[in-house]
């Protein structure tokens, strides 16, 4: 009995010291405690790491040829439904044969009129913005301008309906127009008109447009145009008098924008230009 007695005084006092030294241990990361602990092997801390700083998703940029495009006035000639044209129709988009890739010849009425001027092959690349630039199919663009006169079909022209035509985008959000250059007028830099629209199914008035735009012509092909191929004698003169930043519709984007406006070309005026363009949507 004493022999058990002894080992069991001998299993407290381990007992005890062990759990001492472990409270010990525990409290050794506090202060001000006033009370010395009993010494123990710190346990390494493991080595900070470094978080590394998340690389920004790049931004749509006019480098990247993806930015949104600035809502642009339709202006007094669009044969879009939203004004009274003085010519066969007010809106051109109702017409069974408005969908169409070569838009130089009249359409309407008895008219075939072919417009004349510098041939120009035109591809428009739709794009969301949003979604990294993805292509848009699907998608109805009505395009319009005027002629190298400078006058519109359906308005100045009332028997005439050239120069207006709705293609629908592609897989890769592209659609193809066969024109002409336009010509300059009065106080405007020669431009083209654009309306982008979900579907060909709500592509029936200005009013459903998803948006209204326009493009810039190149200022060093306009310059050759108006200079070089015959019926431009007016636009030539009407050019130096208008520039991009007093443009009244042009003048008040960015860099960016206007940069993005402006479509691509290539070509002579012997053998028509072809010309390529981003619009940029943000849905």
């Amino acid at each position: 009995m004493q022999a058990l007695a002894s080992r069991r005084r001998a299993l407290r006092w381990f007992t005890g010291a062990g759990t001492a030294a472990v409270l010990a241990a525990c409290d050794g990361g506090s202060s001000g405690s006033g009370t010395t602990s009993v010494s123990a092997t710190p346990t390494p801390s493991p080595a900070p790491t470094s978080t590394p700083t998340p690389t920004p998703t790049p931004t749509a940029t006019a480098s990247g040829s993806c930015v949104a495009d600035p809502t642009e006035t339709n202006g007094p000639y669009p044969a879009d439904g939203t004004n009274t044209a003085s010519g066969l129709t007010s809106n051109a988009l109702t017409a069974s044969n408005v969908v169409r890739s070569d838009i130089r010849s009249s359409f309407l009425g008895s008219a075939t009129t072919v417009a004349a001027g510098v041939q120009v092959t035109l591809t428009l690349t739709l794009v969301d913005v949003n979604t990294g630039c993805a292509p848009l199919a699907g998608y109805a663009v009505y395009i319009w301008h005027c002629d190298r006169d400078g006058k519109y079909s359906l308005y100045d022209l009332p028997s005439e309906s050239y120069l207006r035509g709705v293609g629908v985008t592609d897989a890769n959000g592209q659609v193809i127009f066969s024109t002409i250059f336009p010509g300059c007028y009065a106080g405007r830099w020669p431009h083209i008109h654009f309306e982008v629209f979900s579907s060909l199914t709500t592509a029936t008035s200005g009013r459903y447009a998803s948006l209204i735009s326009q493009l810039a012509m190149p200022a060093a092909t306009c310059s050759t145009v108006y200079a070089t191929a015959s019926g431009y004698t007016s636009s030539l003169s009407n050019l130096s008098g208008v520039s991009i930043a007093r443009d009244n519709v042009f003048g008040d984007n960015s860099a960016a924008q206007v940069a993005q406006q402006t479509p691509t070309m290539s070509g002579s005026v012997e053998a028509g230009y072809t010309a390529t363009a981003v619009i940029g949507i943000a849905r």
